[in-house]
């Protein structure tokens, strides 16, 4: 246990080192998820503006979506972003040379992804506290299972992103940023589920995010947890996890085998 651990943390140094003297690589954690922030919180600001009663509470739903929707957006990117920053230097042959292990791996992505997204995320939250008066975290407890709900899922789609990338290469790059953004009409992050024509509901209630951000909108009108949103987003979480997570050792399986991992980004 001792020595996967670490090997685990020579994962996660090996990619933290990268940005103890690189301050743009900082900035970039940071860009997108404050830009976000600062364009929704202009219009909420502006709904707010016109109409006192509603406007305040659509202000709050729609800042409260861009925050926690860049929780699952980070988590994905980082988890990707990180394993490709291994095909770009070309050291991923170079690590799979040592012990480490196809699960310890995933653990280090992990770690890495969470460490990135706190580092983007929590700025933009602060800034919103302090430019609109929009506190994340006044509501309550429940804000850390829904960073929690929601960096699952950004951990299964990036599995399954990284299984696309061991399997066609250089080609599949590009879903490491975009993937998620095709999900977001059907995470129901700016409008409640009912919004949705009803074929489409049902895609909506298998993806975590929309039980997640059903549970954001519960809490911020009513003023309570919506249990049974938060058990649906974990149970879905676990399923994605399962699922991707075999797509991606089993591909990783056929690359060791077929030596794509040595050639792989060539």
């Amino acid at each position: 246990m001792r020595a996967s651990l670490r090997r685990i943390w020579g994962l996660v140094y090996r990619h933290l080192a990268l940005y103890r003297r690189s301050w743009p690589r900082l900035l970039e954690l940071m860009y997108w998820p404050v830009l976000q922030m600062l364009v929704w919180g202009f219009v909420t600001a502006y709904l707010a503006g016109v109409q006192q009663n509603m406007g305040s509470v659509a202000a709050g739903m729609l800042l409260g979506g861009v925050l926690l929707w860049e929780v699952a957006l980070r988590s994905q990117m980082g988890f990707a972003i990180t394993f490709l920053e291994e095909i770009w230097s070309r050291n991923l042959g170079h690590v799979f040379v040592s012990p480490l292990r196809p699960g310890e791996l995933v653990a280090g992505l992990v770690a890495m992804a969470t460490l990135r997204m706190l580092v983007g995320v929590l700025p933009a939250v602060g800034l919103a506290w302090l430019l609109y008066g929009f506190g994340l975290f006044s509501l309550g407890p429940v804000v850390v299972l829904f960073f929690a709900a929601l960096m699952m899922m950004g951990w299964a789609v990036a599995l399954g992103v990284t299984a696309m990338i061991l399997r066609h290469g250089a080609g599949a790059e590009p879903l490491a940023w975009s993937v998620l953004f095709g999900l977001t009409p059907f995470a129901c992050v700016f409008y409640p589920l009912s919004t949705l024509p009803a074929p489409l509901q049902w895609v909506a209630q298998a993806i975590p995010a929309a039980h997640v951000f059903e549970g954001m909108r519960a809490a911020l009108l009513q003023g309570r947890v919506d249990l049974w949103h938060l058990g649906a987003a974990f149970a879905l979480d676990v399923v994605w996890l399962a699922l991707l997570g075999r797509v991606f050792l089993g591909q990783f399986e056929a690359a060791r085998r077929s030596g794509a991992l040595l050639s792989i980004g060539e």
